[in-house]
């Protein structure tokens, strides 16, 4: 008897997508202080199984997704074909082996990731339960949600953008910016009682970032993210949290657990951010989970994302998460929702889908208006 009957794997499509948005400012105003990007682009994979199950996936995306296509449609997916799509550890470790000359970070796992989350999509929708009942349960009903800015490079957008976020419900901001008058506008606009986060993106060797550090300080950082070059320096890291006075965040450019345990074992973060479309998907994100409790360190998951990455990082934080865990909401005024009102923090918090798998299923209106030929 085939115990596994109509489980397997028939069909991955890679969809690539360009939503315009706006910058929350002047017309000319463009993300990380340039005027180029107009548009977000983002890659989500459908898979299919015989039974005509689908499952909903999403890479890392921006400049990234026609190397992660790629890499799905010639590499990851001709393995995937035929496989019981049920046994998501076995399969997901067995692509790590097979793949592993190729490096153990870039499109091949963030292809490998976006697979993942969709198979847990598939694994919610045939147990007919929510992705985060499969991880234990969720303790709540939403999670809070910080709003993600991008990088203004001007004091007065960055005003009026927190100032907005406050307005919509905020009460957890993280910033983009390198600049100390753009923080200190930050802080003046929303008082001593919010929470602001400061991700700087890797700009600093260790006596930058320390002498920055003693900058910052005075506007009380909720953490300071990834403020060393190169990210992997986990002791120059670990310096600056020891140092700086601040808390430090970083994780979302780790890529295996080994990393992540690398990165713990130096005692380099106060939170890590596992990037779940980057990083190996839910599977090895709940991996993380359990590094970080043993190490005392609060999993703050990276979801600069709108789609299945983003849905893989709510129901993982609500199941697993401690009562600091906090949703990274990207806050870009998208012209079109992937997943519409349902997708969108409500007063600053995002409900934790009840339905089946990820509990919602992507606007085919959306992808068939904003899907791109790469």
């Amino acid at each position: 008897m085939d115990t596994n009957a109509g489980r397997n794997i028939v069909a991955i499509d890679a969809i690539p997508l360009r939503i315009p948005f706006s910058a929350g400012g002047r017309p000319d105003a463009g993300p990380w202080g340039g005027r180029g990007m107009k548009a977000v682009d983002a890659l989500i994979v459908k898979v299919t199984t015989e039974q005509g199950l689908t499952g909903w996936g999403e890479s890392f995306g921006l400049t990234a997704v026609p190397a992660v296509k790629a890499a799905i449609d010639h590499l990851v997916a001709p393995l995937c074909i035929g496989q019981d799509a049920a046994l998501i550890g076995q399969l997901m470790h067995r692509l790590q082996v097979a793949f592993h000359l190729f490096g153990r970070s870039g499109p091949i796992m963030f292809g490998l990731s976006a697979v993942d989350i969709a198979l847990w999509d598939i694994a919610g929708k045939a147990a007919g339960q929510p992705v985060h009942q499969l991880l234990g349960g969720a303790g709540a009903g939403s999670l809070p949600c910080y709003a993600s800015l991008i990088r203004y490079s001007d004091p007065e957008l960055v005003r009026q953008n927190v100032r907005r976020a406050l307005d919509e419900g905020y009460r957890h901001i993280k910033l983009h910016e390198v600049r100390v008058d753009c923080v200190r506008a930050a802080r003046e606009e929303a008082g001593e009682e919010v929470n602001i986060a400061l991700d700087v993106n890797c700009p600093w060797d260790v006596r930058e970032a320390l002498d920055m550090a003693d900058r910052l300080r005075h506007y009380k950082l909720h953490w300071l993210e990834e403020p060393v070059w190169p990210p992997e320096d986990y002791d120059g890291l670990a310096r600056v949290r020891r140092e700086g006075g601040i808390p430090v965040a970083a994780g979302e450019n780790a890529s295996t657990l080994m990393e992540f345990q690398h990165l713990l074992q130096a005692q380099a973060v106060d939170f890590v951010q596992p990037s779940p479309a980057k990083m190996g998907g839910i599977t090895e994100l709940r991996k993380v989970f359990a590094l970080a409790s043993a190490h005392h360190a609060t999993v703050m998951v990276h979801t600069f994302y709108d789609g299945p990455g983003l849905l893989a990082s709510v129901h993982s934080s609500a199941a697993l998460g401690n009562r600091h865990a906090l949703v990274e909401w990207r806050y870009f005024d998208l012209e079109a929702q992937l997943y519409g009102a349902a997708g969108i923090p409500v007063q600053g918090a995002l409900a934790v889908p009840p339905g089946p798998g990820l509990g919602l299923e992507p606007d085919a209106d959306v992808i068939r208006d904003y899907r791109v030929a790469i």
